[in-house]
């Protein structure tokens, strides 16, 4: 009989508790122009924590819409929201909210406020999905928040006759981790990506191009891994300042053209690795500054202005299995003091023989001429380029060198261009014949 009364007391509990849950499911609310919540603002107003607000196809003149508990605010069919210059648009101040979905266009600029399509402060758990976002001042900011999604996104905005301070960022994160920036296409803006203290982010398989000053920005932001990138046609490629222990890889730096226009801009940076990137048609492919412990292996530089200028600041870089073809010059300095390890890359320039047959050449190649040391020092000498005094300069270097850093050498050449993709047998073992110098990380 006690059994009994346990059984159904249990049961009751049962019962109970499915009927508290029941009663908490979450809700959808519907936003469409015939029915009865025709804004985005209203539904998001009424919605309890954990609803869905559905929003139909439609254009939606409206902004200030601020998300005060978790929900997720999905639009079907692609739904416009219209701010029409009358400022932010989304203002997510809760925890566990997705954005997806949405056409988001016309933010006016705002010096005091910077005024942003999406934006969230001290919140954890975002997410910013599909979105479209047209004519912003800012496209997606965060601030102080934790375990972020940006993904799928295309951010565009208008730069033609702009000057950079009146551009906002297509995505500026600050003080923010454990984010995830995946598929989005940026371009327009002052920078594609600006990341500022942000710590074990992932930035994967984005297009940042045709932006006024950086594809990529970030400072003080250690721990971050950046992969299968397109960085074109920006005031520079990608800037890396005051920074620790980042994966850079398979990336594509192109095009990125200018007095002042680098492919990849490297400043106090160092434990960090560059390694299985493209840098194709850049004024300078990498510029290093105050750069230290750096692995910089398996590149191809590409038809570049320069390809590397390290500065004497530099030391303890290591770089090895790259190729150099089609460059202006292959690498600059400006100074005659070295202290960086190049070893088994292949030099296009290289003229050296193989005579043991085993595909490295038997001739150390040094790789900075006597007039990439005169440009780096008198730039306008670069006009004399090709020239036969060029010429002639250059070979009296080699032969009584004098001005050249002699520490700056390859001694192991390669007689013939790496394919990366395709003899991964012989980089394993050049690999390990070009084994860095050893260094305490």
């Amino acid at each position: 009989m006690i059994n009994q009364s346990k059984h159904i007391f249990i049961l009751a509990g049962i019962l109970v508790l499915l009927l508290l849950s029941q009663s908490g499911l979450a809700d959808t609310i519907k936003v469409c122009k015939s029915c009865p919540i025709t804004l985005v603002k209203q539904a998001v107003q009424k919605a309890s924590p954990g609803d869905t607000v559905l929003v139909s196809k439609g254009v939606y003149r409206e902004s200030g819409i601020e998300i005060t508990k978790p929900l997720a605010l999905i639009g079907v069919n692609n739904p416009v929201i219209d701010g029409n210059f009358t400022g932010q648009l989304i203002t997510v101040v809760a925890d566990n909210v997705t954005v997806q979905g949405f056409t988001l266009k016309n933010v006016a600029t705002s010096y005091r406020k910077d005024d942003a399509a999406i934006r969230a402060n001290e919140q954890t758990n975002v997410k910013v999905l599909d979105n479209t976002i047209l004519n912003t001042y800012y496209g997606i900011y965060f601030q102080n928040s934790n375990n972020i999604v940006i993904r799928n996104n295309i951010v565009r905005g208008e730069n033609e006759g702009r000057t950079e301070s009146s551009l906002g960022n297509a995505i500026h994160l600050y003080y923010t981790d454990n984010v995830e920036i995946t598929g989005n296409n940026l371009q327009g803006h002052r920078d594609g990506i600006y990341l500022e203290v942000v710590k074990n982010s992932r930035v994967n398989h984005n297009i940042s191009q045709n932006n006024m000053r950086y594809g990529l920005h970030f400072m003080f932001s250690d721990g971050n891994t950046y992969t299968y990138n397109t960085f074109r046609k920006n005031g520079a490629g990608v800037a890396v300042m005051y920074t620790v222990n980042v994966q850079m890889e398979h990336n594509l730096f192109e095009d990125n053209w200018g007095a002042a226009s680098y492919g990849l801009l490297l400043k106090e940076i160092r434990d960090s690795a560059i390694r299985n990137n493209v840098f194709r048609r850049n004024s300078t492919a990498i510029h290093m500054e105050s750069s230290t412990r750096l692995d910089i292996e398996n590149n191809d530089f590409e038809r570049n202005g320069w390809a590397i200028k390290v500065m004497t600041t530099c030391l303890d870089d290591t770089f090895r299995l790259n190729n150099f073809s089609g460059n202006s010059f292959d690498v600059s300095t400006n100074g005659t003091t070295q202290s960086n390890h190049f070893s088994h890359n292949y030099w296009e320039k290289y003229t050296g023989y193989d005579l043991d047959k085993d595909e490295v050449g038997d001739v150390p190649y040094r790789p900075v001429s006597l007039y990439s040391m005169l440009v780096e020092r008198v730039p306008p000498s670069v006009m004399f380029m090709r020239s036969f005094m060029v010429d002639l300069l250059d070979n009296m270097e080699k032969v009584l060198p004098s001005i050249i850093p002699e520490q700056l050498v390859d001694e192991h050449p390669l007689m013939k261009k790496i394919h990366h993709d395709n003899d991964r047998e012989l980089v394993q073992v050049l690999r390990q014949t070009a084994g860095a110098p050893p260094r305490e990380r």
